[in-house]
């Protein structure tokens, strides 16, 4: 009566233990949303839990019946900390993914920088990640150098910040500089999706005389903050050949004097 009992307390722990479980875990695909790859992992994650739920059930019964289990996990430790120490780096890997899942710095589909490697990850896996790069080859990074990594993620900006800078020849009159802020202002204002924000006469260059321009595009897109700052360019070229100004562009000026004989 008492091993019975005992099954069947250990059986009621466990179950009730599972089905705890799941529900903190359904709670939090809710939360989430709808996300194919994160159901993946949490369905792989639970499986692990439920079976590390019901072991413990196992040797807590077994403990309870009688058997010397406490010399078997003795073993089992040693031959753990072998294992470990040999599996350090996939530990590491493995760790670092659960700190991407949960943390979530990046999904598939985001285009993110690291270091000398930029691209959109593809797939988010137990130890690598995998990033399709712009030039088209696969890369693949350890989820530990991701996670000890800074990384930009693109997908994520709301709007793009652009500074540019544009240099006009010494020649260019006081009257010329005043106009150009005012120039560049109207002509950010008349493209759509982008806000201005400032434009200054920057600095005296070695041979232009530079001026700074930061405006925003309204979209995480390369290509159209690329369309965006090639409509501005070809407008400020127009602008400027209408008025008479010239770009400056590195130049020498050498004086030759005739010595006296």
């Amino acid at each position: 009566i008492d091993i019975i009992g005992m099954a069947i307390l250990t059986l009621f722990t466990a179950r009730l233990a599972t089905v705890l479980v799941g529900y903190g875990f359904n709670i939090y695909r809710a939360k989430r949303g709808k996300d194919a790859t994160l159901e993946r992992s949490l369905n792989a994650i639970l499986r692990v839990i439920k079976i590390i739920i019901w072991a413990l059930a196992i040797i807590f019964f077994l403990d309870n019946l009688g058997f010397k289990i406490s010399a078997v996990i003795a073993g089992l430790g040693i031959g753990g900390i072998a294992v470990a120490l040999a599996a350090q780096a996939i530990l590491g890997d493995l760790f670092s993914y659960f700190a991407i899942l949960f943390d979530r710095p990046f999904e598939v589909g985001d285009f993110i920088i690291l270091g000398d490697y930029l691209g959109t990850i593809e797939h988010i896996g137990i130890k690598t990640t995998r990033i399709r790069s712009l030039s088209g080859e696969q890369v693949v990074l350890s989820n530990t150098d991701l996670t000890k990594s800074r990384l930009r993620n693109y997908k994520r900006m709301g709007k793009r910040r652009v500074v540019f800078k544009i240099g006009v020849t010494y020649q260019t009159t006081l009257e010329q500089l005043k106009t150009i802020p005012g120039i560049i202002e109207n002509i950010i204002k008349g493209i759509e999706d982008t806000t201005f924000d400032r434009a200054h006469f920057f600095s005296y260059g070695d041979f232009s005389l530079i001026f700074e321009t930061v405006y925003y595009v309204m979209s995480r897109d390369y290509n159209k903050y690329m369309d965006t700052q090639q409509e501005i360019n070809f407008a400020i070229k127009k602008e400027f050949e209408a008025r008479g100004m010239e770009f400056a562009y590195p130049t020498q000026t050498l004086y030759l004097t005739k010595s006296a004989e």
